[in-house]
Formats: C-alpha cells, sequence, structure tokens
C-alpha cells in the first residue's frame, strides 16, 4: 500500500510520501512515490504514485519519453496544471486498459496520482488524478489532497491545515499525519520523502528524505506521541452520577 499527501497553500506547496510497496513476514521492499520531471524553466512539475507498480512506472516511463520525443502533448507543451493533469488522466487509462487486455482475471492495474507544481505565472496547485483519468483540485477550505491508505493520517490534517499554514508547518503536520499512518498500518513505511515548493521560485531545491532511524523523525513521534498523552490525561472527566440505567425495549 502507499500514502501520499499533497498540500497547496498560499505559501506553496508541501508533498509528502511513504517508500513501501509490499508488505508482509517476509517480504518488505520499497519503492519512491515521488517523482520529479526535467522539464522546461518555465515549469516545475511532481508526480506523487499510488496503486499498482507496474501501471505507475508505464505512466512515468511514458510521461519522459513524450517530453524527450517532443509529441504534441506532453509536461512541456500544456500551458496549465489541469491540462498536465487531464494529461495524466488520458496516459494512466491507456496503460491501464492495456494491462487489463493481459487476460489475468485477479489481476488490478488501476492507479492514483496527484501532480503537483507550477507552470510560468499561473498560481501553483495540486491535482488528485483518479484511475477513471478524471480529477480534482484543493479548495480554500480542504487545502490538501490524499491517496493510498488516507483513513489514518486524515484527521490531523482537518484539525491543523488551513490555507495560510506555513510551510514548514505544514510539513510537520504531514510528517505526524504520516506517521500515524504507518503506526496503523503496516503497508506503509519508510523511508519518508518530504518536498517544499516555495511558490513563482521554479525550484525544487528544499527536499528532504527520513529513513526509519532518522533522528528527527524519532524525536517527533516521541513528542506526538507523550504530547497526546498529557492532552489525554487533562481531558474532563464524565461523572458516574450523570448515569441512568439502560433502557429496556419492549
Amino acid at each position: 500500500m502507499t500514502y501520499c499527501i499533497a498540500v497547496s497553500l498560499k505559501d506553496g506547496l508541501v508533498l509528502t510520501s511513504d517508500s513501501r510497496t509490499n508488505a508482509g513476514i517476509d517480504n518488505v521492499s520499497t519503492y519512491g512515490k515521488m517523482h520529479a520531471f526535467t522539464t522546461a524553466s518555465d515549469r516545475k512539475i511532481v508526480l506523487l504514485s499510488a496503486g499498482n507498480l507496474a501501471t505507475t512506472q508505464a505512466v512515468i516511463d511514458q510521461l519522459k519519453r513524450d517530453i524527450k520525443e517532443q509529441a504534441e502533448i506532453n509536461l512541456d507543451s500544456v500551458s496549465y496544471l489541469s491540462e498536465a493533469a487531464d494529461y495524466v488522466g488520458h496516459i494512466s487509462v491507456e496503460k491501464q486498459r492495456r494491462h487489463a487486455d493481459s487476460g489475468q482475471s485477479s489481476f488490478n492495474p488501476s492507479a492514483t496520482f496527484i501532480l503537483a507544481g507550477q507552470i510560468g505565472q499561473e498560481p501553483h496547485g495540486a491535482y488528485l488524478v483518479y484511475p477513471e483519468g478524471n480529477c480534482i483540485t484543493t479548495s480554500r477550505q480542504t487545502p490538501y489532497l490524499q491517496i493510498g491508505e488516507n483513513k489514518y493520517g486524515k484527521p490531523v490534517l482537518d484539525r491543523f491545515l488551513k490555507i495560510d499554514t506555513s510551510l514548514h508547518e505544514a510539513g510537520r503536520c504531514c510528517l505526524i499525519s504520516m506517521d500515524s499512518t504507518m503506526r496503523s498500518n503496516a503497508s506503509v513505511g519508510a523511508p519518508v520523502e518530504l518536498l517544499i515548493y516555495h511558490k513563482d521560485s521554479l525550484t525544487l531545491d528544499e527536499y528532504y528524505c527520513f529513513q526509519e532511524d532518522n533522528e528527527y523523525l524519532i524525536q517527533l513521534r516521541r513528542m506526538w506521541h507523550e504530547k497526546l498523552k498529557e492532552a489525554f490525561a487533562t481531558l474532563p472527566q464524565f461523572s458516574k452520577a450523570d448515569s441512568r440505567p439502560l433502557p429496556v425495549s419492549c
């Protein structure tokens, strides 16, 4: 399984992903889910991926090939991020259909992507591309997107992320969200990649890769756990005096 997050804020983007592709007692493998592309100097585009690994690799290979061969539509020729997201969706559907036609009845080729970045003077942003090829973007009320195993890490994002949250505060929030997911689901695991993009910079120069034994990640996990326990201990108690017998059905 996988867990990836993209946060689009006033000051830029925060992208986070795990690197586990399979998990079991004797079968654990890793593969990076964050993919940056060599594009024209007026744009920076990053893709986060979840789902079938064969499909995601095929999509990424096609995107790179189209840039190299200067295909009519490629990541260098589109003028808007929404166009890029539609383009990725089209390629994804095509690759899924090809894999589905292989005759393996139990094979699931579906894949989901988050495309994020900035093109020229257009605003930065992020788009979630569904397996069916359609896409959605963030909003002022919900400035983040998730793919993969998203349920465990969603509450912390809902509580703390606002459109004017600082990039580094959002980065810490995403790492807590990722740690919460790793704690509850063994199919999500380190290394954890974190990319912070400052709007209009057109550079990807603030990238972090945290291994499982990274000192900062361990400290963050320990402090979050301790502070949660402290907060829980101070919550108001309910009183037995306010209780009553359980109603009995007729």
